[in-house]
């Protein structure tokens, strides 16, 4: 596997930086070079935040990715500021529950994921953010879906409502995955 690299994206208070370190978690379970960089804007929960992950076979040069292999965004801002960054090729996950428009790009592939509504119809607003992680999981192989499972069970195995909330929201991101998958051809 070569370098990936992937910035999430959204409000504070979406789960954003949580999704990044359990990426960043099951990369290191994994024996993966892992690198977890968040930035917050000024004002935390409402305000802007996303993390960059970046997983490798081999040593990480740089933590700073000015143009990564993906995003995944959970608000128009977030589009709208990372969109533009993906490289030719790349991939971007837009949670079309709050965004109603796309990049605009014919040189990348994007994936529609309600991952908002998806939750709502879970029981939580909270879990879209392992919706949107699971969907990401699957359609880059990134990491083994069981190991990212792991590292949820070890980040919340004492709350056994959240835990089976965010399992059943990986379970539906990962049948959303699997479909997209199906559909468009987009392994890798």
């Amino acid at each position: 596997m070569p370098q990936k690299e992937v910035i999430l994206a959204g409000f504070g208070g979406q789960g954003i930086m949580t999704a990044g370190q359990l990426l960043a978690y099951a990369g290191m379970a994994e024996g993966k070079q892992v690198c977890w960089l968040p930035s917050y804007g000024p004002e935390m929960r409402g305000g802007t935040a996303n993390c960059t992950v970046v997983v490798s076979e081999m040593r990480i040069g740089s933590p700073i990715i000015t143009n990564p292999e993906a995003a995944c965004v959970f608000n128009r801002p977030s589009l709208e500021k990372f969109g533009a960054l993906i490289r030719p090729g790349g991939l971007l996950f837009i949670n079309s529950s709050l965004i109603e428009i796309v990049s605009g790009r014919s040189d990348i592939s994007e994936f529609l994921v309600p991952a908002s509504d998806m939750a709502v119809q879970i029981g939580n607003t909270k879990v879209a953010n392992m919706v949107m992680l699971a969907v990401y999981v699957e359609i880059t192989g990134i990491v083994k879906f069981e190991t990212l499972t792991e590292m949820l069970m070890k980040k919340l195995g004492g709350k056994k409502t959240l835990l089976e909330l965010n399992q059943r929201a990986f379970q539906e991101g990962q049948k959303l995955g699997q479909e997209l998958v199906h559909r468009i051809g987009a392994k890798g």
